[in-house]
């Protein structure tokens, strides 16, 4: 991966233009780029990362995210449209969520900027009302250890413990007697996950339900991957587990609009069962030169065009038609997935949902990975055990990507025998295909990983 990508056919900027250039020449640049870059996901062969695909459906959303683009949500003054959005994206949220079921207290919610956003805040709106209600002072959460690593992001800025829980192997869920073991009276919250991340299996909600209300203490389902899509999969008869505001213990729920919402990415929402809550992490400076100044979240400024753009997206698509999607995904999930288990030297890990992940008892299944890409597919990487996982999206439901991917899968498995006593060539890092190396080697690890995140933001050196 370059760290100045297209420098041999475009010109790097390392200052400011002496003299702009032409939009025209701007926007050729641009579409050359775009063009060939969507040509890799549109064949239907990347795992997550693209959910929608259509780019009609782009384009409606380019249209409505135009009109607003300029306009700063946070002057409701000026812009009382961002009220509207914002409002009924969330009515809508809690409607597919089962906010009806909540009583004796009223269920709110906030549009942050993606799945990252909505775990920050909710853990933070725990730290500030345990902190306010119960006197916590050290406070700490408990999440299974499949959860998002967002959680861990959010106890390391907001100064909270983090208990992980471990997850029986088999299954992937979380050791529900652990967690109650690791409760004491500093705990703010229990979580959660439906589905998570890595292997598509959701935990047993209804259990950890019981143990919040048993010990009062909050849970956050992270819904940020399953929370648009599972619900239809409820409704078409898939064997998935209630695990929203049904639930008595459920307090909080994230769910990404920008993953089965079919929205552009940079919104999510984050569900309360109760609007106290959710108020507990307002923030509030009354003494400013500059005014009196108030935050419902971390956010200030923001662009009112993905409110927009969200919304359109939403009330364009209706109840039906995420409907429609989901029983694609589902359908083409339940296909890829009879691949995978009619080779014997594959296992699939847990019960998974839409999303799944295959490992193998036989060889290392990164070699299966190194086949498959050379075909054109792309997987993200796990570890622990070393395995694959393919979050099916809409590109998937294309005709004929299921009979390739179980076309090409064969081909990899008698790849893989073959060269079982090899070294594979690929390994395991988050969003892209760095793992496979034992703990010794953390230290180096986080050096590559360092040394890889400089270069998505490196300033160009002079020629």
């Amino acid at each position: 991966m370059s760290a100045y990508p297209y420098e041999d056919r475009f010109a790097i900027n390392r200052r400011l233009p002496e003299e702009g250039r032409p939009r025209e020449e701007v926007l050729a640049e641009l579409k050359a780029m775009a063009v060939e870059e969507d040509a890799f996901w549109e064949t239907g062969q990347c795992s997550g990362t693209m959910y929608c695909g259509d780019h009609d459906h782009y384009g409606f959303m380019q249209e409505a995210f135009g009109l607003y683009a300029h306009v700063n949500a946070l002057q409701r003054d000026m812009c009382p449209s961002s009220t509207k959005f914002e409002a009924e994206i969330i009515a809508m949220g809690l409607d597919l969520l089962h906010g009806e079921a909540v009583t004796g207290t009223t269920p709110a919610g906030l549009v942050t900027t993606g799945g990252t956003g909505s775990i920050c805040h909710a853990v933070l709106s725990y730290r500030e009302q345990a902190a306010a209600t119960r006197g916590v002072t050290s406070p700490n959460v408990i999440k299974p250890e499949t959860a998002h690593p967002a959680f861990d992001k959010a106890c390391h800025l907001f100064g909270i413990e983090l208990r992980k829980a471990p997850v029986d192997p088999e299954t992937t869920q979380v050791d529900v007697d652990w967690v109650e073991a690791n409760i004491d009276d500093q705990t703010i919250a229990l979580v959660g996950s439906a589905c998570n991340y890595g292997y598509g299996t959701v935990d047993p909600i209804a259990e950890l339900s019981e143990l919040a209300l048993r010990h009062g203490v909050g849970l956050h389902v992270d819904g940020c991957l399953g929370g648009w899509i599972l619900p239809f999969g409820q409704e078409l008869g898939y064997d998935i587990p209630v695990f929203d505001f049904r639930l008595p213990g459920v307090t909080t729920i994230s769910a990404d609009t920008h993953k089965y919402g079919y929205a552009f990415k940079g919104t999510s929402v984050l569900a309360f069962r109760d609007r106290a809550l959710r108020n507990s992490q307002y923030f509030f400076l009354t003494d400013w030169s500059g005014g009196k100044y108030c935050s419902p979240g971390m956010e200030g400024s923001r662009s009112a065009g993905l409110l927009a753009a969200t919304w359109a997206a939403m009330v364009q698509i209706g109840r039906k038609g995420y409907l429609g999607y989901a029983k694609a995904i589902f359908e083409a999930s339940a296909a890829m997935q009879e691949a995978v288990r009619s080779h014997p030297e594959l296992r699939i890990i847990g019960k998974p949902t839409f999303l799944f992940s295959f490992t193998s008892d036989d060889f290392d299944i990164y070699h299966v990975n190194d086949f498959m890409r050379l075909r054109g597919w792309r997987f993200n990487g796990q570890q622990y055990p070393n395995a694959l996982h393919m979050a099916v999206t809409r590109p998937q439901t294309q005709p004929g990507v299921t009979e390739k991917f179980a076309a090409d899968l064969a081909g990899a498995v008698d790849y893989a025998r073959d060269h079982a006593a090899e070294s594979p060539q690929s390994g395991a890092i988050y969003g892209g295909v760095i793992g496979g190396m034992n703990d010794e080697a953390d230290g180096f690890i986080r050096l590559v990983m360092a040394d890889m995140m400089d270069g998505f933001q490196q300033v160009p050196a002079e020629g």
